[in-house]
């Protein structure tokens, strides 16, 4: 090799990579997880016979449909009042822009248990009766107590849905803005209206953005569900509290909860995946 000349390609090629931090970090990372593994297991205060005979009792289960049934309602619903305020805010019309804008900063800024414990306790005690009447007329078509209407369901329902509409209001009204002006332009100039530009222009569009976010937002409402159990409705963790307050084995039923919600959210984590590769086909590298 001539004096001052660097090694051949094939040289280099031959020379081994070592890459010491991955390995390090690796052995680290093993150690963490085998005394992890060996506390639990090893652990006297855990009996672990519990956890396999609580895991598909018949009230566990009740609570995980119960879960599942919540959270895809209060997701939907949550879509649903996030696209009418994302719209709402991005509107023209500085009454529905104010009002959409106070929603989202109400029900982002207020914790979400709190709004909970308000539905269930404090509605029933400022209104008595929910009615539905014709307006200006005697004419009564609904009315029910309120101690009656507002169930342990219905107080989950209003105050997971109310909170995430807030949340989702900001991933649309992102997923709106990242489609270019143009296509709006050039719907209008064709002649479409604004409502039906929104509905097969931008929206569809928009889902690329829309969806990755909501798909967290729906991992999150799962566990954010347990909140439910202070307004007495029977989710997962409820039901692992009734049975352990009778039994007194806290860990074992708190592990059978922990092991639902990771099923759970491990499950919505593939949909997410499949509904990110469906509208991101044509960005997919």
């Amino acid at each position: 090799m001539p004096a001052g000349a660097g090694p051949a390609p094939e040289q280099l090629r031959a020379i081994p990579i070592r890459h010491w931090g991955r390995w390090v970090a690796a052995g680290a990372i093993l150690l963490v997880v085998a005394w992890l593994v060996s506390a639990l297991v090893g652990s006297h205060a855990i009996e672990w016979s519990v956890v396999r005979r609580y895991l598909f009792n018949k009230t566990i289960l009740q609570g995980v449909r119960n879960t599942v049934v919540i959270s895809i309602i209060a997701q939907v619903a949550g879509i649903v009042l996030g696209v009418v305020f994302a719209v709402g805010r991005l509107s023209r019309n500085p009454v529905l822009t104010v009002t959409s804008s106070f929603y989202i900063w109400f029900f982002r800024g207020t914790p979400v248990l709190v709004q909970l414990i308000f539905w269930f306790n404090a509605v029933p005690l400022v209104f008595k009766h929910v009615t539905i009447a014709v307006p200006f007329t005697h004419v009564v078509l609904y009315t029910t107590p309120m101690v009656k209407f507002m169930t342990p369901f219905m107080a989950a329902f209003l105050g997971l849905s109310l909170n995430e509409g807030a949340y989702m209001a900001e991933i649309v009204r992102a997923g709106i803005l990242s489609v270019n002006q143009g296509q709006t332009d050039a719907a209008l100039a064709l002649g479409m209206t604004p409502t039906l530009t929104m509905r097969r222009i931008v929206l569809p569009q928009a889902m690329r953005v829309i969806i990755p976010p909501t798909g967290n937002e729906f991992i999150s409402m799962l566990k954010t569900s347990s909140l439910a159990s202070v307004v007495l409705y029977g989710e997962v963790l409820r039901r692992a509290n009734d049975i352990y307050s009778t039994n007194l084995r806290v860990l074992e039923l708190l592990i059978v909860a922990s092991l639902w919600y990771l099923v759970l959210t491990s499950v919505a984590t593939v949909g997410q995946y499949f509904l990110e590769r469906r509208y991101g086909r044509a960005y997919i590298r």
